[in-house]
């Protein structure tokens, strides 16, 4: 049972965290061969308080 764990910033919509499951299930099921239902996708939000890039967190460089 593949399990891909998917860590990003909060903000994305529903139709688009639908959209990662979906694309990153279809690589699994072609990179690995596993039955598609055995796939499993979890993806974690992070605020944007919490997510640093270069030393500044994502909200205050407004991202």
């Amino acid at each position: 049972m593949p399990l891909a764990e998917i860590t990003m910033i909060e903000g994305r919509t529903e139709d688009q965290k639908r959209a990662v499951i979906e694309k990153v299930t279809q690589a699994l099921v072609e990179a690995v061969g596993a039955p598609i239902q055995t796939v499993r996708v979890v993806i974690r939000e992070v605020p944007k308080t919490n997510w640093g890039i270069g030393g500044v967190s994502a909200k205050d460089l407004g991202r």
